[in-house]
C-alpha cells in the first residue's frame, strides 16, 4: 500500500513515478494495440513506459544519493530529477509530449507542492506541452492533459492535493472517451487516442500516489465504422522517425524548429536550460540530423524506419554502392577497400556536380549512398543526387561534414540489408560524429578562440576554430580534451602525409591515460589531407 501524503513532497513524487512505471508495464501492450496516430506503428505504450522508466532510475538515484537512510531529498530535487529522467529518456511522439509535460509540472512543483501548486503544475504542464508540439491537434494526448489542468482547476480552494489529483484524472478521462468524436482516425478505428489513455494512466498512478488508493481505471472504445489496417492510418506519412537529444541555445531551437517544420510533420521540440529532446516525422532523416548539428551538439540520435512499404513498395534485391568524398589517397585506398566508388577533392578544388554524377554512374549501381563529407558540398552534392534520380537511380544523400563522419558511415554500412534501414544505421552513425581537424593559420585573424597568428596551429572542432596553439601535439591534445569531455567511445585519427606516427603513438597514450573506456583507430590521410583530422563517436 503507498504512503499516504496530503502533499506532492520527494516520497509521494517517488511513489508517483513507481506505480506509473507499474501502471504502464501492465497496460502498455494495450496501448501499443489502439495507437493509430500520428503513426499506426503500434508502440505508444511502449515509448511511454521507456520514458517513465527513465524518470523513475532518476528518481532513484536522487534518494540513493541519501546514504543514511535517516533522510530523503526535499521535494524540488525529486520532481526535477522526474522531468529532467524523462526528458533524455523520452521515446517517441507521446514520450516526448510527457516529458514535456512533467517538465512543466517541475517547474512548479518545485516551488511548492501544495495542493495550489499541483493544480498550477497541471495548468502550466498542458500550455507547456501545445507550445512544444508545432501543430497542435485536438482529440490527443494535447486534449487530454487540457481536460484534466481544467478539471484540477475547479476544485474548491481548500481541496487537498489528493482531492486535486483525483479532478484531473476523472477530467482526463471523461475528455479520452470523448477523443475518437474530435479526430476522425480514431472514429474509423473504434478507439480511444492511445497517448491520452497513457496519460490518464499516469494521473491515476499520481492519485493512488497522494491518496492511497488507486482509482478505477475503465476504458471505452467506439464502434468502428470504418477500421482500418493500421498501416492504412498512416498511408503517404513521412518515411522515418528522427529523434535525438540537442545541446543547444534557445535562439538556436527556434530556427531549428522552423527549419524541421518545413521538413515534416509531428514535430515536438522540448526541455531548455540548454538540453533539448527533438522528435520529427520526416522523409529525409540526413537533413533532420544536419539540421540538428547546425543548431547545436546532437547525441543519442534515434532515427526509426516506418516501413518500407510506406515510401518504396518493391523488396525485391538491389545492387547497391557507396560514392564517397575523400580528401586524401590514403582514405581514397581505404574507401576503396571497403568497395566504396570515391571522388577526390583537391585542396582548394572541390569536386563539381558533374564529377559526383559521373562517379554515381561509374557506380553501376540502382542504389546509391552518397556521402559529401564537406558542409561546402552540400548543394553540389544535392544537385548530382537530383540528376542521378533522374537518370533512374535510387539516391540516398546523407549530409556528412567532415571525412570521419563519412568513414563512421561506411563502418556500418551493410549492402544485404534493405536500402532504407542502410542509410538510417550510416546516417545515425554519421550524425553521432563529432568532428575536428588541425589546419595552420595563413596570416593574422579573428577567430571563435581569440587572435591568431601567421603559422599558428589550429583546432577547428566542427568547423568553427576552438584552439589556438604553436604546436601539433599540443593543440592535438587539447583539442581531444574539449571533444572527449562530452563524452565518447571511439577517437579516429588521420594523420596527413608529413606527420610522424609518433604523433600518433603520444594521442593514442593520451587517451588510454585520460579516458579509460575510449578507444582509438588510426589512418594515413596521404597527400591532400590535413595534417590531422580526429573524430568521435
Amino acid at each position: 500500500m503507498p504512503q499516504t501524503a496530503d502533499d506532492m513532497d520527494a516520497v509521494a513524487v517517488r511513489t508517483w513515478c513507481s506505480l506509473a512505471l507499474e501502471a504502464l508495464g501492465q497496460e502498455r501492450e494495450a496501448i501499443d494495440a489502439i495507437n493509430v496516430y500520428p503513426v499506426a506503428d503500434g508502440d505508444t505504450g511502449t515509448n511511454l513506459y521507456l520514458t517513465v522508466e527513465s524518470a523513475t532510475q532518476a528518481v532513484e538515484a536522487v534518494f540513493a544519493a541519501h546514504e543514511t537512510g535517516t533522510t530523503v531529498p526535499v521535494a524540488a530535487d525529486a520532481v526535477r530529477a522526474m522531468a529532467h529522467g524523462a526528458l533524455i529518456g523520452a521515446r517517441g511522439n507521446s514520450g516526448t509530449i510527457l516529458a514535456q509535460l512533467l517538465r512543466g509540472m517541475a517547474g512548479v512543483l518545485a516551488d511548492g507542492h501544495d495542493a495550489d501548486h499541483l493544480r498550477r503544475a497541471l495548468t502550466r504542464a498542458a500550455a507547456a506541452a501545445r507550445e512544444a508540439v508545432a501543430h497542435p491537434v485536438e482529440g490527443t494526448v494535447l486534449t487530454v492533459a487540457t481536460a484534466a489542468a481544467e478539471a484540477a482547476g475547479r476544485t474548491a480552494d481548500d481541496a487537498g492535493t489528493a482531492a486535486v489529483a483525483r479532478a484531473a484524472y476523472e477530467g482526463a478521462r471523461t475528455a479520452l472517451e470523448a477523443t475518437p468524436g474530435q479526430l476522425a482516425v480514431l472514429g474509423r478505428a473504434g478507439v480511444v487516442d492511445a497517448g491520452g489513455r497513457g496519460l490518464v494512466t499516469v494521473l491515476g498512478a499520481l492519485v493512488e500516489a497522494v491518496s492511497g488508493r488507486a482509482p478505477e481505471r475503465t476504458y471505452v472504445t467506439v464502434p468502428a465504422t470504418v477500421a482500418p489496417a493500421p498501416q492504412d492510418c498512416a498511408e503517404g506519412g513521412p518515411a522515418f522517425e528522427v529523434i535525438y537529444l540537442l545541446e543547444a541555445t534557445d535562439e538556436a531551437v527556434g530556427r531549428l524548429r522552423t527549419r524541421l517544420d518545413g521538413l515534416g510533420d509531428s514535430l515536438v521540440v522540448v526541455g531548455g536550460d540548454g538540453l533539448w529532446n527533438v522528435h520529427v516525422h520526416v522523409d529525409d532523416a540526413g537533413a533532420a540530423v544536419e539540421a540538428g548539428v547546425e543548431a547545436g551538439r546532437p547525441y543519442r540520435i534515434r532515427i526509426t524506419h516506418f516501413g518500407a512499404d510506406r515510401v518504396h513498395p518493391h523488396t525485391e534485391p538491389v545492387q547497391r554502392a557507396v560514392v564517397v568524398v575523400v580528401p586524401g589517397d590514403g582514405l581514397r585506398g581505404l574507401c576503396k577497400e571497403a568497395g566504396a566508388t570515391t571522388v577526390l577533392a583537391r585542396p582548394g578544388e572541390p569536386p563539381a556536380s558533374g564529377e559526383l554524377v559521373d562517379a554515381i554512374r561509374r557506380a553501376h549501381a540502382r542504389e546509391v549512398v552518397l556521402l559529401p563529407n564537406d558542409a561546402e558540398l552540400r548543394h553540389t552534392a544535392a544537385a548530382a543526387a537530383e540528376q542521378a534520380r533522374a537518370e533512374g537511380v535510387r539516391v540516398a544523400l546523407i549530409p556528412t561534414r567532415a571525412a570521419v563522419q563519412g568513414i563512421a558511415a561506411l563502418a556500418v554500412h551493410e549492402p544485404d540489408r534493405s536500402f532504407d534501414e542502410d542509410v538510417v544505421a550510416m546516417t545515425a552513425a554519421a550524425g553521432s560524429t563529432r568532428y575536428a581537424e588541425l589546419a595552420v593559420a595563413e596570416r593574422q585573424s579573428w577567430t571563435m578562440a581569440g587572435i591568431c597568428q601567421a603559422g599558428d596551429i589550429l583546432g577547428l572542432i566542427d568547423g568553427d576554430v576552438a584552439v589556438i596553439g604553436e604546436d601539433v601535439p599540443e593543440t592535438a591534445r587539447n583539442v581531444l580534451d574539449r571533444m572527449l569531455a562530452a563524452g565518447g567511445e571511439l577517437v579516429t585519427l588521420v594523420l596527413g602525409e608529413d606527420v610522424p606516427d609518433t604523433l600518433a603513438d603520444e594521442l593514442q597514450e593520451h587517451v588510454r591515460e585520460g579516458y579509460l573506456a575510449v578507444d582509438t583507430v588510426v589512418y594515413r590521410g596521404g597527400l591532400q589531407c590535413a595534417p590531422l583530422l580526429i573524430g568521435v563517436e
